[in-house]
Formats: C-alpha cells, structure tokens, sequence
C-alpha cells in the first residue's frame, strides 16, 4: 500500500470493491465523484490502483451519509471518521479491507466543480459519477511517478476527442 499506516489487511481494490462501493453510495444519496486511479481506467486507461479515490461534498450530512455507505466495509473503519474530517483534511484515508481515500479537495478542483462535468459510468449495473476526463486531469497534478502515465493518457484523450 502507499501508506505504512494503512494496515496489514488492507487488499488492492478491484472492479468488483468498486461496484459494491458505488451501490453503497449511491444508495445512500452521497454527494461524490470518482477521481484517481479508477476514473483513469473508468476512461479506458491501462493501469492499477491501491485505493478508491473520490471526491466528496465536505458537508457534515453528506459525510455522514459516505460514513454510512462505507460502513459496507469489512472492519468498519470508517467509524473513525468525524463529520468535520472531509473539510478539515486534505485526504482522510479509511484503510479497511481495502483503501478509500475521502477528499474535499483535489489540486484545488472541489466535488461542486467536478459534478458539473462528471460523467456516469456503469460498472456492472452500478451508475458512478466519474470525473470528466478534463477535470480529471487538473487533479493530476502532482509529482507521483504514476501521475504522469496518467496525465499523458488523459492529454491523448482530450486531444484524440478535439476538446
């Protein structure tokens, strides 16, 4: 995992993790938009992820809402997260069975921001708002190695659409 902290239980997420996620959520009516990792290979890009980045409402009732959509989650960590966290972290990192990263902000783009042009992906039968590949890639930046594979895809991807 990327964090030493994230514990020694914590799997890499897959397809399916997402899916059960995105259910839970959106059963819940939580306010949030998926970025990172699997809003790359949301948009077809090859890669892997060690976590389920997304992007929320900071607001205490929609945080409670995500608290109890992700009480899903086998250890029930994110009991640990307070109302106030989203808005007062810049990542609040719930290590369960697997990682899911809660952010009010991602290199300054916030969940309003990123509603306005998410895009809805169904994965199975589950509908999850997915950053727009534009808003995506002004979350990219950052220094991480996998960062830059990704931002060359997303550019391919703008440019190959003529946005």
């Amino acid at each position: 995992m990327d964090d030493p902290h994230d514990g020694a239980y914590a799997r890499e997420p897959q397809l399916d993790d997402l899916t059960r996620l995105g259910r839970a959520l959106n059963a819940h009516q939580v306010q949030y938009v998926l970025i990172g990792g699997f809003a790359v290979i949301a948009h077809g890009g090859a890669r892997t992820t060690k976590d389920i980045d997304l992007l929320v409402e900071a607001g205490p009732e929609n945080v409670a809402r995500v608290r109890a959509a992700l009480g899903i989650l086998e250890d029930n960590a994110v009991k640990d997260v307070g109302d106030d966290d989203v808005a007062r972290y810049s990542v609040v990192r719930v290590a369960d069975e697997i990682v899911v990263d809660l952010m009010a902000r991602a290199c300054g783009v916030d969940y309003a921001e990123a509603s306005r042009d998410a895009v809805i992906i169904r994965f199975a039968d589950v509908p999850i708002p997915v950053a727009s590949p534009e808003t995506l890639l002004r979350t990219k930046n950052t220094a991480r190695p996998s960062v830059a594979a990704d931002r060359h895809f997303l550019h391919a991807m703008i440019d190959a659409a003529g946005r």
